[in-house]
């Protein structure tokens, strides 16, 4: 059973979908189904686009607002880019080191670290995703490249906030329906958890929240939210569909209330 003290924190990536029409309609489907819901925090993560109106769509609830992505920088002739500074009127939480950042867009590691630094420097809540692909996990290589992606997005931080979530993602999951069985996920969240704690402080790995990301259902949310150190996940397509989503979010809120009972 969890930690009672880690309340669990699901995130909803929309990634790149929806029109304008399309996101205040889901946003108001959201906000009905979820604000005000007990035991879980809950981060809607729309595209950028669509960052304010979800801030106001979501205002005065007990939704959070969280953005996909961020450039290092405070400022600068960065088109098309945003950084933490901006986002910090609009959001709470950010989304770094996301596997289609890294491997889409050629993301590094050093470049992840930036990112988690400037999140941190400018008060708001990383989300840092981790995660080995399937050549890697077929290799027997999965803590090697989770110790690899941690340490490196680590670099320069002595300490790590309060709050910080980890999301465990590995890529062979993500979208493409294969969930990673719940022992899968726990082994993984567990390795997580040492090398914070060691990376840190034993007190620093026994708080962290770790999420786990790819392919996440109401069908199997249940059995993912009653391992020991899985405390959220991270959503993608069913993210889009409101009662899905609800019923991720209820799965982590009843497994909390559990803990705590």
């Amino acid at each position: 059973m969890a930690d009672p003290n880690r309340v669990p924190i699901v995130g909803g990536n929309w990634k790149m979908h929806g029109t304008r029409t399309h996101a205040g309609e889901l946003l108001h489907a959201l906000r009905a189904a979820l604000d005000g819901i007990t035991d879980v925090e809950i981060v809607i993560c729309p595209p950028a686009l669509w960052l304010t109106d979800a801030a106001d769509a979501l205002a005065d609830g007990s939704l959070h607002v969280g953005a996909q992505n961020v450039h290092w920088e405070p400022e600068g002739a960065f088109t098309g880019e945003q950084s933490a500074a901006m986002l910090a009127d609009t959001a709470t939480h950010v989304i770094v080191g996301h596997s289609e950042r890294r491997q889409v867009f050629g993301e590094t590691d050093e470049q992840t670290n930036l990112k988690l630094r400037s999140v941190i420097e400018a008060g708001l809540t990383p989300i840092l995703a981790v995660g080995e692909s399937s050549e890697e996990r077929s290799a027997g290589n999965t803590d090697a490249v989770l110790r690899r992606q941690l340490h490196a997005a680590f670099e320069g931080l002595r300490t790590l906030p309060i709050g910080t979530v980890i999301a465990y993602e590995p890529v062979w999951a993500i979208g493409t329906g294969l969930a990673a069985t719940p022992g899968v996920a726990q082994e993984a969240a567990a390795s997580i958890r040492a090398l914070v704690g060691d990376r840190f402080s034993e007190a620093t790995g026994s708080l962290i929240r770790i999420q786990y990301g790819g392919s996440v259902n109401a069908e199997n949310a249940s059995d993912l939210a009653a391992q020991l150190d899985i405390d959220g996940a991270l959503v993608g397509g069913a993210s889009l569909q409101p009662a899905e989503f609800a019923s991720i979010c209820g799965a982590f809120a009843h497994a909390h209330r559990r803990t705590r009972a």
